[in-house]
């Protein structure tokens, strides 16, 4: 089975217990990839050090998305691509789509930028 790239909204809407239970299918599976700076956007959020413990712990478990030097320069060949298409992205959300795009399977997300990158690109958002 492909992998799953889950972004920072829908990994919040899930540990509150409001997310898509393609995760929980998805990690049951070994099938979720952490692309980097996912879990830089979760451990910058306002937690308890009990919370931020249990989150490391966490997202240790999950292989991490590849990013060498030649994802780098994609994800800014990408930004550039959409901003030449009038779509301005972060790079944390181009380098998000990168590597879903890069492992060549879907990304669930609550961002509806993806959505946006989605049309210019081959990128396969979930909808749960």
């Amino acid at each position: 089975m492909a992998a799953l790239i889950v972004d920072t909204s829908s990994w919040i809407e899930w540990f509150e217990a409001r997310g898509s239970d393609a995760i929980a299918r998805a990690l049951g599976e070994d099938r979720v990839v952490l692309p980097p700076i996912v879990a830089a956007e979760l451990a910058s959020g306002t937690l308890t050090v009990a919370q931020r413990l249990r989150l490391a712990q966490f997202l240790r478990a999950l292989p991490l998305c590849p990013t060498d030097f030649d994802h780098w320069g994609r994800v800014g060949v990408l930004r550039a691509a959409l901003r030449s298409r009038g779509l301005s992205v972060t790079i944390p959300d181009a380098h998000i789509a990168q590597c879903a795009l890069d492992l060549d399977c879907e990304l669930l997300a609550e961002d509806h930028v993806f959505g946006l990158i989605a049309r210019h690109v081959g990128l396969r958002i979930i909808e749960d």
